[in-house]
């Protein structure tokens, strides 16, 4: 063993032999109980970033954990290939964007395989491959054939630039999140997926998953269950087919207080009533100009105009306007509201700009009348000004209100979901092309198995102007009239399947195998927590309806989820004359830092001028605060990186970029590697004998068992990396200090030294590899066992408890370890400097912490 360390010739020996024995090729094993780590898997943007490493050696570390407990353990790697930023590249640099997507992909394989991880490489995937998006291609048919999927016209957000739809939480303030361009409204043909048929098994089976509270909130808000009623108010002004204006609402106890209806700009009694009115159809125009997402809705300022029409109320028969207005949108509900001003703030915002009545029927619980001049009253209380519901409380009201309406035939209690069928659609090229065709008299069919895989052609041109499929006539004309889909499935498509693909992404003859059901459900899913609604909604959905045609045999695809923080770092810049911002990358900055480590003061290394500290925020492009995994890696080894990655946080919290604390990680890895090779410079040590064990010996002993006992459950049960490395730190340190070269000291240092090596290595894979064979193993470390505890070396002669006064430390009692309540008390109130301090004071209260503590309260 080389007295220095040299983490590259470590990592390069280590990544060698893992890839000559195949060490990390997952085989199924009935006999053995199979663990399926899985990451999110990239977009291959280029080049990974810190975010990446940090998501994929949480997984590694859980992945290796796992398989020195003895487990099958899987865990693949691919990538999520289709989408825009191909094509956005492609017409920047006039590259075809599979050429852009290959590339990428082979360089960022490179960089995994730099930082070790414990991949399956025979299981990689692409979703550009045809051999991956045929079988998405397949199973679409079957579910066109299953009836669970249609074709509409949509009310859409088009990005004009990026020629193409985008889901609500793609438009931020209005705009595209990848062009930045102000988003119109627009009504084109859509394909959809008929995700409501299971909103409700959506919503029930997150009790069936260990996910963090916080999604399955998001997830249930996102499905939005709730119980109504639906309602319906006559026009008499119109034909008989539009004379039924249906709303549903959550407040039937409001029902008393509406004022007007409101209906979308493209509700039928709009369009009707736009044919007569010129100002009309300039607005229904206007409003679908705007955004489609309730954050828009939110906040847009509320406009809207009178159609001219008149509404019954279905109870008082009171005529109603109805207005054209901005806020209301066809894809949600009914398309129409009854609009309550005293009770809604939208209403209440509304109809204070149109001067429209505002008539409060819900009062406090004490009766008190709400005062209305600064916004809506939207709590729950009892009715007023309602007739004979007046003095109900809501239950009571929503119940009585609702079998009214329905005895008059005019409402029904309905169970309602926010969720809207998922629009799979894209108008884009880099793409899976969707697998339909168009007859000539107007017929539209599935393509049958002999017709698939469509290809994606590959060898086009890409410029601004929208997809090339629709310029391409070798792809969509099939000849007698007959037409193929040009559109493209949205990229969630393909990262909604793909964990299932990997158990058998060899097989060429089927989506999916067996193999599946062996490795399914994934046992821990690691990502971040932007991907909480979408993705794993829509994976969840994918996953159901497979499990309906019978691909796979569970009911949820992810047991267990872990959403990492993010990566950031500080941020530092010069305003320009022009008041624009220069931000420049912290690794040109030089800090001043107060003895807290606290940033004081900030220069610019290449010319000692001061610039400005702006804080820590996510590592970002836009900010200049990112720094490349790939020059860390050059500088101190894959090792250091990983050990800092897990020891500077909790994988849920954010983590704070700190160069110091990457050179820490380094300097600890040295001193380990200095630790194993002056040990065995001295010599073969002989065996434990547990009766023979001098005080330190044993000290040493019981410190390596409670570092295993902690460790074992930080990593295995509470992922709580950080702590596991502060505890093998305390060991090494212990170590450190250990002077003892009998044949029994050298044993229960080995013992020691071991234990460091083998809970580190999940973490410190290269290094662990090569110290578990320096200290004589013949088997791998990546094939040796997680240590046991031995819990008689646990056991201790005697215990160190802490005597406080009013919380604050008098003393401390060395005690035998089964020492009752009552010896605990009396030896704390009988030690010297306790009774000092308790003098002229009365004791209220003695409290003991068994094996920890005494608190006297006094006063």
């Amino acid at each position: 063993m080389d007295a220095q360390y040299s983490p590259f010739e470590v990592e390069r020996s280590a990544q060698q032999y893992w890839e000559k024995n195949r060490c990390f090729k997952a085989v199924e094993d009935a006999n053995r109980e199979k663990f399926y780590c899985l990451s999110m898997f990239p977009y291959p943007s280029g080049k990974l970033h810190m975010g990446h490493v940090r998501n994929y050696t949480i997984g590694d570390v859980i992945a290796r954990f796992q398989r020195m407990q003895g487990k099958n353990v899987l865990q693949p790697m691919g990538w999520d290939a289709f989408g825009m930023p191909a094509e956005n590249a492609a017409i920047k640099h006039r590259v075809p964007p599979a050429k852009w997507t290959y590339d990428n992909i082979d360089y960022m394989r490179t960089q995994l395989k730099a930082l070790g991880f414990a991949y399956d490489w025979d299981r990689e995937l692409a979703t550009c491959d045809v051999d991956y998006y045929r079988w998405e291609q397949w199973f679409f048919a079957k579910l066109v054939d299953k009836g669970l999927v249609y074709k509409k016209n949509s009310s859409v957000n088009w990005d004009p630039v990026d020629q193409t739809v985008l889901a609500n939480e793609q438009v931020i303030d209005g705009r595209g999140w990848r062009s930045g361009a102000k988003v119109e409204r627009r009504e084109i043909p859509l394909w959809f997926l008929k995700i409501t048929d299971y909103a409700e098994e959506l919503l029930a089976d997150l009790d069936q998953v260990a996910w963090p509270e916080q999604v399955k909130t998001m997830q249930r808000n996102w499905i939005g269950k709730s119980k109504g009623v639906e309602l319906d108010f006559e026009v008499a002004e119109v034909a008989a087919e539009h004379s039924k204006l249906t709303v549903f609402t959550t407040r039937p106890d409001t029902l008393m207080g509406v004022t007007y209806l409101a209906v979308a700009a493209d509700h039928p009694i709009a369009r009707l009533a736009s044919e007569l009115d010129p100002k009309l159809l300039a607005f229904r125009e206007e409003c679908r100009a705007g955004g489609t997402s309730e954050a828009d809705m939110a906040t847009m300022e509320k406009k809207g105009l009178d159609t001219g029409y008149r509404a019954r109320h279905p109870l008082t028969g009171r005529q109603v306007p109805i207005y054209v207005a901005n806020f209301v949108l066809m894809e949600y509900g009914t398309g129409a509201v009854m609009a309550v001003p005293a009770h809604d703030q939208r209403d209440w915002e509304f109809a204070t700009k149109y001067g429209l009545p505002i008539e409060p029927v819900i009062s406090d619980l004490d009766g008190n009348v709400p005062d209305l001049s600064e916004g809506a009253y939207t709590e729950h209380g009892q009715l007023i000004n309602s007739g004979e519901f007046d003095e109900m409380l809501f239950d009571e009201a929503f119940d009585a209100i609702a079998k009214r309406l329905e005895k008059e035939g005019r409402g029904r209690v309905r169970i309602n979901f926010r969720l809207r069928d998922w629009g799979v659609a894209r108008q884009r090229y880099w793409g899976a092309p969707i697998p339909v065709k168009y007859g000539p008299e107007g017929q539209t069919v599935a393509l049958t198995d002999d017709e698939l895989p469509v290809r994606l052609p590959t060898e086009v041109e890409i410029d601004a102007t929208g997809s090339p499929l629709k310029r391409l006539r070798s792809f969509y004309e099939l000849g007698d009239g007959w037409t193929r889909e040009t559109d493209t499935f949205d990229t969630f498509m393909e990262s909604s399947w793909y964990y299932a693909r990997f158990c058998c992404a060899d097989n060429m003859e089927a989506m999916l195998d067996e193999r599946a059901r062996y490795w399914l459900p994934v046992d821990i899913y690691i990502g971040g927590i932007e991907h909480a609604i979408l993705h794993l909604l829509y994976a969840r959905f994918f996953h159901k309806l497979m499990r309906d045609f019978g691909l796979v045999d569970c009911d949820e695809p992810f047991q267990r989820l872990l959403t990492q923080g993010m990566v950031v770092a500080e941020t530092y810049y010069r305003e320009e004359p022009n008041g624009a911002k220069s931000w420049f990358n912290p690794l040109e900055v030089e800090v001043t830092r107060d003895d807290k480590g606290r940033p004081v003061s900030a220069v610019l290394a290449s010319d000692g001028q001061p610039v400005e500290m702006a804080g820590i925020e996510k590592m970002s492009k836009s900010k200049n605060n990112g720094v490349d995994p790939q020059s860390m890696i050059d500088r101190f080894g894959a090792d250091t990186v990983r050990l800092f990655m897990m020891f500077a946080a909790p994988p849920e919290q954010s983590l704070e970029w700190s160069d110091a604390g990457v050179e820490g990680a380094h300097r600890f890895l040295k001193r380990l590697w200095k630790l194993a090779h002056e040990h065995l410079a001295q010599g073969e040590p002989g065996h434990i004998v547990a009766s023979e064990l001098t005080e330190t010996q044993r000290d040493l002993h019981r410190k390596t068992h409670e570092t295993i006992k902690k460790c074992t459950d930080d990593i295995g049960r509470r992922t709580t990396f950080n702590t596991a490395i502060a505890a093998v730190m305390e060991l090494t340190n212990a170590i450190a200090k250990f002077d003892d070269d009998s044949l029994q000291g050298l044993a229960v240092a080995r013992e020691a030294i071991e234990a460091c090596v083998l809970i580190l290595s999940p973490i410190t894979p290269h290094v662990c590899h090569t110290l578990w064979q320096a200290l004589g193993h013949v088997e791998a470390a990546i094939d040796a066992r997680w240590p046991s505890v031995d819990e008689k070396a646990l056991e201790r002669d005697s215990i160190t408890l802490v005597v406080q006064i009013n919380g604050k430390l008098r003393a401390q009692l060395v005690l035998p370890p089964d020492a009752d309540r009552v010896t605990v008390e009396c030896e704390a109130l009988a030690n010297e400097n306790v009774q000092r301090h308790l003098e002229g004071k009365t004791i209220r209260k003695v409290i003991v912490v068994p094996g920890k503590l005494v608190n006297i309260v006094a006063s």
